[in-house]
């Protein structure tokens, strides 16, 4: 995205924040995400600004829930497919145990519906029990859990869960996952190199 285009959609989404207006948030990620495609999006004006915020304020916690919801339900309709289901394509995303955010993952969700393909996404805060049985049931090829914080990032948990299931590519991705993780796990460094390796 070309610099002055970043610069304005920062300022839009501040503005539309600072409103509490969740919905113009998530029409200003619709129309930035027809324009410039879901990974300049997020890396160059969701991340940065959503990193912007310390949520330390009371204040601050309103205006990050309202950019994270319109930030989630803008990416979550871009490229969806109204008349039939969207095929998982067998990529399973969730979000690890106890894990509350997971937009980066709403992002890889809305990268893969842009190059045709689908997933299922689940969601944040999936028991790891929970996610083995939907692995059960839809068989994926590749299962990329998310992880915010080193607390939901349990790298003995999802080494246990690729044992569980050695035919399945297990991914690990966000900031959380900071003990090294033995392959097969792969960490995923970014939305380009996640929407590569599904």
């Amino acid at each position: 995205m070309p610099a002055d285009l970043v610069e304005t959609a920062h300022k839009r989404l501040w503005a539309a924040a600072e409103d509490l207006d969740p919905n113009r948030i998530a029409g200003i990620v619709g129309e930035l995400a027809e324009e410039s495609g879901v990974a300049p999006l997020w890396d160059q004006v969701c991340v940065p600004v959503l990193g912007a915020l310390s949520g330390w304020a009371a204040s601050e916690i309103a205006v990050e829930h309202a950019l994270s919801e319109g930030v989630r339900v803008g990416l979550d309709v871009h490229r969806r497919l109204s008349r039939r289901p969207y095929p998982p394509d067998g990529v399973l995303l969730a979000g690890a145990e106890q894990e509350l955010h997971c937009l980066g993952l709403h992002a890889l969700a809305a990268a893969l519906r842009e190059q045709g393909r689908g997933c299922l996404l689940l969601g944040p805060a999936l028991p790891w029990v929970a996610l083995a049985g939907a692995v059960q049931r839809t068989r994926p090829h590749t299962v990329v859990v998310w992880s915010q914080t080193p607390v939901t990032g349990r790298a003995y948990r999802l080494i246990r869960f690729a044992r569980e299931f050695p035919s399945v590519r297990v991914l690990a991705a966000g900031p959380g996952w900071i003990e090294p993780l033995p392959a097969p796990i792969t960490l995923l460094s970014g939305l380009v190199p996640a929407v590569r390796a599904c």
